[in-house]
């Protein structure tokens, strides 16, 4: 099995890397994630994981990183994580009955070695009423979450459907990811 050091706090990614039985260890990242509006989704998912990797990389320069950045795209609007409840109720309300995209981007850094890539999945949340969106926000479960819902907690309960990549919407693309190992020499199969 491969090892590496995860550049993200993140539980859910965690939990995705026990779910292939990768070893690794949490180092998270330093980076400040800038919503660079002259970027598109995928060039800014895309940068954050980079950014992220390269971080953790300043200190562990002989190790394999991962990072990883999410983004929920509405309309064109990328939707990150909601600064409160108000922002969360509001961009539930704004995806309840839609579509939008999930863009994750992963970047392995090994030595001079680079790798960044992104997966993107369509999800379509249900229609909602203002009591339900309410009451799912009360919660707090999407209180740190891109697009302000977990699909892999109560708010699956809220997804009508998905096109794509099912761990991508939760956080890192495994089917990307193992794909990745194999350009570093390290697959899991």
């Amino acid at each position: 099995m491969p090892f590496l050091l995860l550049a993200s706090a993140s539980p859910r990614r965690r939990e995705l890397l026990h779910q292939l039985g990768i070893k690794f260890d949490v180092i998270p990242s330093c980076y400040e994630e800038r919503m660079d509006l002259a970027l598109s989704p995928v060039q800014l998912v895309e940068q954050h994981s980079l950014g992220k990797a390269l971080d953790v990389q300043k200190d562990y320069p002989s190790e394999l990183v991962l990072g990883a950045d999410t983004v929920v795209v509405l309309d064109g609007a990328v939707l990150g994580k909601p600064t409160d409840i108000e922002d969360a109720v509001q961009m539930l309300q704004q995806l309840q009955g839609r579509w939008h995209v999930v863009h994750t981007g992963i970047a392995l850094v090994e030595g001079e070695y680079r790798s960044v890539r992104h997966c993107s999945t369509r999800v379509r949340l249900r229609p909602l009423t203002p009591k339900q969106v309410r009451a799912y926000v009360a919660g707090g479960e999407p209180l740190d979450k891109a697009g302000s819902y977990a699909i892999q907690g109560l708010g699956a309960g809220l997804v009508e459907a998905i096109d794509g990549c099912y761990t991508n919407v939760v956080g890192l693309s495994l089917p990307l990811l193992v794909d990745m190992l194999v350009e570093f020499g390290r697959p899991i199969y």
